[in-house]
């Protein structure tokens, strides 16, 4: 008799242990599928690599992307956005809206952007544009076609220069929401 009395609580230990491991097994997954859910869809952290957003934003800033707002909200000038590099995987740009869907944008030989031939009033580009690019010509954008600069003009690769060119809405990975590192520079990104 106490022999079976001892198998069964040698069978309520093992079973205990089994169900602690099973449900620490399914929580991990849990956890695992909402990290992905929340990176996929919601927002992730990206790192800002180069000059081309001086002075908004500098080489090291670490950023939150907000990748939900843009499945209900369209994008709207002055955001800063996040798109991939169409020549080389794994590589992320992010420069500002300046030109929307059925906008005209051309730059003059003095540096003054123009949209539907109107000079653009903005202060995020402190330096005379240099080099025009493409949109030395009028360039009319689509209905979901998107013209963007970095803030650094004259040090940015962007809808100016026919590698990255106009973007379509379907590219725009989302816009940047916050600034999360250096911490004396914490805080939100919009106008």
């Amino acid at each position: 008799m106490a022999r079976l009395e001892q198998k069964r609580k040698n069978r309520r230990k093992t079973n205990g242990w089994a169900k602690e491991l099973l449900d620490t097994g399914i929580y991990l997954l849990v956890v695992l599928i909402m990290t992905y859910l929340v990176i996929t869809y919601v927002g992730q952290r990206t790192q800002v690599e180069g000059s081309s957003m001086e002075s908004t934003l500098s080489d090291g800033d670490n950023l939150i992307v907000d990748k939900l707002s843009y499945r209900f909200y369209d994008p709207e000038r002055f955001d800063i956005i996040v798109f991939p590099y169409r020549f080389e995987p794994d590589t992320y740009y992010i420069k500002r809206i300046i030109g929307l869907p059925g906008e005209t944008v051309r730059i003059d030989a003095d540096g003054v952007i123009y949209i539907n031939d109107e000079p653009l009033s903005e202060h995020y580009g402190k330096d005379v544009i240099l080099d025009p690019g493409l949109a030395w010509q009028p360039i009319e954008l689509g209905e979901n076609d998107y013209f963007v600069l970095g803030d650094n003009r004259n040090n940015s690769t962007d809808s100016r220069m026919p590698d990255v060119g106009v973007l379509k809405r379907g590219e725009l990975i989302g816009r940047a929401f916050v600034r999360i590192w250096p911490f004396s520079k914490f805080g939100l990104l919009h106008k």
